[in-house]
């Protein structure tokens, strides 16, 4: 009888943590790299010590948005005026209306107006700019101007060559090195098979340029003591590839620290296809609500 105490004691001390989580509903959890659970606290501190920060999201994931905020704003205090923030969202092109608009020179109408905002500008990455802008935060447009991307989609990588000298200073410095072999390139190819030998390459090729635009830009803004925060879809800056494998051939001595937002029907561990993706990864359940 009283072995059969312990076991029942035992299993429910086994029970409780699952338990416990069913009933609270988690909105998310955090694991690293090793698949290890971790804290925001142990997040930040590990953002805190890096160059550049890629916190990779689910664009439509509000949890990502969330936290995004809530990592600019710790990163703030700790960094002040040292923090640069960039984003994915905002092409290269556009970086005068930005300034105009984070200085106070140009009315919020006008600004979106004349910026190539996302459809979910409102919810999703106002609160980062406006934050930027209250603080009086450099917020730098890095991505490639989409028209050039789309260039590269439909007559590859060599037609950037033919672009105008003012056009080039939109993108990184030409030419831009491509290794198709990258896992994540491969699995893009691999989406295209069907489609035709010059789209099935120019599809990653594009990518790449963007890739490699959004490493260029923040080599630009980054030097020593500095902080970047960046944000991303979490397929630029996975595995170390995307983003970071450029920017270690721009910038090999800025240490990166990086964020993936995953969804899963289980957070309360990572899944295989997920581990590993990231230094911090965000799990957060398939049946959350989206921004759009």
């Amino acid at each position: 009888m009283k072995n059969w105490n312990h076991l029942l004691l035992g299993l429910c001390a086994f029970a409780m943590p699952i338990f416990a989580m069913a009933q609270n509903k988690p909105a998310y959890q955090i694991f690293d790299d090793k698949g290890k659970e971790a804290s925001y606290k142990e997040l930040l501190r590990a953002s805190e010590k890096a160059d550049v920060v890629f916190f990779g999201e689910e664009h439509d994931n509000p949890i990502a948005h969330w936290l995004e905020l809530e990592l600019l704003k710790d990163l703030f205090a700790d960094k002040g005026k040292d923090l640069v923030v960039g984003a994915e969202m905002f092409e290269r092109d556009d970086q005068l209306v930005l300034d105009e608009y984070l200085a106070g020179m140009m009315k919020e109408k006008n600004f979106k107006d004349e910026a190539k905002l996302w459809s979910n500008y409102a919810t999703d990455y106002k609160p980062l700019v406006e934050f930027a802008k209250e603080n009086g935060l450099k917020f730098i447009g890095t991505n490639i101007p989409r028209r050039y991307a789309s260039l590269v989609s439909s007559n590859g990588i060599e037609a950037l060559s033919d672009l105008g000298e003012e056009s080039k200073r939109y993108i990184a410095p030409l030419p831009i090195e491509i290794d198709l072999s990258l896992p994540g390139y491969q699995e893009m190819m691999a989406m295209m098979e069907g489609h035709g030998a010059g789209v099935t390459e120019n599809f990653p090729k594009a990518q790449a340029s963007k890739d490699a635009t959004m490493a260029w830009s923040i080599a630009e803004h980054w030097s020593k003591g500095k902080s970047f925060l960046h944000f991303n879809g979490s397929y630029h800056s996975n595995n170390q590839e995307g983003i970071l494998w450029y920017l270690n051939k721009y910038e090999p001595k800025a240490k990166t620290v990086t964020i993936s937002v995953v969804s899963q029907e289980n957070i309360e561990e990572v899944a295989e296809e997920n581990q590993g993706v990231a230094d911090f990864i965000i799990v957060v359940p398939e049946s959350m609500t989206k921004t759009y």
